[in-house]
C-alpha cells in the first residue's frame, strides 16, 4: 500500500505572508482523495520525531539554538521565514514523515511525504525555507539504525541540494546526485557527488536527456540499496522561482524515469515533495500530483 505524511501542521503552521503557495500541502490530498488515486488509509499522520534523530544529523549547538528560538537575526533572515514555536514543530513533524515514509518504502517499494524536500538545511544553519534537511535525517536512520550501507540522494529540484551535499561530503555511503538550475538559488554551489549544472530555459527534452543518461549508470556503478527523490516541480516553465523551461508533462516522465528505474532494479524510494511556485497553484497542484498517481501506477 502506497503511505503518504500529510498533517494539517504541514500548511496551517506558516506566517500569514507565506501561505501561498504552500496552500498546495491542502489541495493536493483533497485533490488526489476526489479522484480516487488514493483513499484516508493511504495518508497517515507523523508525530514530531525524536530528539535524537535529529541529532544524528546536526549539530547539537545549532538544534538547541533553534529549538529554543535563539538563532541570530542574520541566521533567521537565511532561513526566510520569522522564527517561531509554530515553525519549529513543524519542522520536526516535516522530518518524520520522510522518515516514516522510508520505512514505508522498506516495507512496500515506496513512501511518500507531502511535504519534506528540505535539502538546503546544513548540519549547522537553516537556510533556503529549510530549517533542519529531512532526507540527510532519514538517510543517517536508515544507515545506523536499518543496516542499509548504499544509498542515492536523486536530487530534481531547480535548486541545488546543497545541504544535503554537505552533510554528505565526507560520507561515502551515501552517493548525492542533483540537477539544477545553474544560475538560481543558491548563488554558492557546495559539491555533490554528482552536478549537473543546467542552462537557463533547459526543455523537456534536453532534461529528459541527460536524466536518462546519468541516473541508469548511477544505479549500475554505485548499486544503491536505497534512493531518496526530491521531487520538485519548480522545474515548471511556469515557476517563478525556478528558471528552467519544463512543461508538465516534462514534469510527469521525468518522475516516471525515476520510479520506474527504481521499480526495475528492486530499489525502495522514499520522496519528498521538494519546491513548486508557479503563480497558479493550479499548476503546482497538477505537477505534484503527477508524482502520486506515478507512484501508483508504478509500484501498486
Amino acid at each position: 500500500m502506497l503511505k503518504i505524511a500529510w498533517s494539517e501542521i504541514f500548511a496551517h503552521s506558516l506566517p500569514e505572508g507565506h501561505r501561498f503557495p504552500m496552500a498546495k500541502y491542502d489541495l493536493l490530498p483533497e485533490q488526489l482523495l476526489y479522484e480516487g488515486t488514493i483513499t484516508q488509509d493511504n495518508l497517515f499522520e507523523p508525530q514530531p520525531l525524536a530528539e535524537q534523530f535529529i541529532l544524528d544529523t546536526h549539530d547539537a549547538g545549532y538544534w538547541h539554538r533553534l529549538k529554543s528560538l535563539a538563532l541570530t537575526p542574520s541566521e533567521i533572515r537565511k532561513t526566510g521565514f520569522p522564527l517561531s514555536e509554530e515553525l519549529v514543530n513543524r519542522e520536526i513533524v516535516i522530518m518524520n514523515g520522510t522518515l516514516q515514509a522510508s520505512l514505508f518504502a522498506l516495507q512496500y517499494g515506496v513512501g511518500m511525504n507531502i511535504a519534506g524536500g528540505t535539502h538546503h538545511a546544513f548540519t549547522d544553519r537553516g537556510e533556503g525555507f529549510c530549517l533542519l534537511n529531512d532526507i540527510a535525517i532519514a538517510a543517517n536512520y536508515l544507515l545506523k539504525y536499518k543496516s542499509i550501507n548504499r544509498i542515492l540522494v536523486v536530487d530534481l529540484d531547480v535548486h541545488q541540494g546543497n545541504g544535503t551535499a554537505q552533510i554528505f561530503a565526507n560520507e561515502p555511503r551515501v552517493f548525492t546526485f542533483s540537477m539544477h538550475s545553474c544560475h538560481n538559488y543558491p548563488f554558492h554551489k557546495e559539491k555533490s557527488d554528482l552536478d549537473i549544472p543546467l542552462a537557463e530555459g533547459t526543455d523537456d527534452k534536453k532534461y529528459l536527456g541527460l536524466l536518462k543518461h546519468h541516473l541508469p549508470r548511477l544505479l549500475d556503478q554505485h548499486e544503491p540499496e536505497f534512493v531518496f527523490f526530491q521531487s520538485g516541480v519548480d522545474v515548471l516553465e511556469t515557476d517563478k522561482l525556478g528558471k528552467l523551461g519544463m512543461s508538465i508533462a516534462g514534469c510527469k516522465e521525468r518522475d516516471r524515469t525515476v520510479l520506474e528505474l527504481c521499480h526495475r532494479n528492486n530499489l525502495p524510494v522514499a520522496i519528498s515533495m521538494g519546491g513548486g511556485y508557479s503563480k497558479q497553484i493550479a499548476h503546482i497542484v497538477e505537477a505534484h500530483a503527477n508524482t502520486f498517481r506515478l507512484a501508483q501506477q508504478v509500484y501498486f
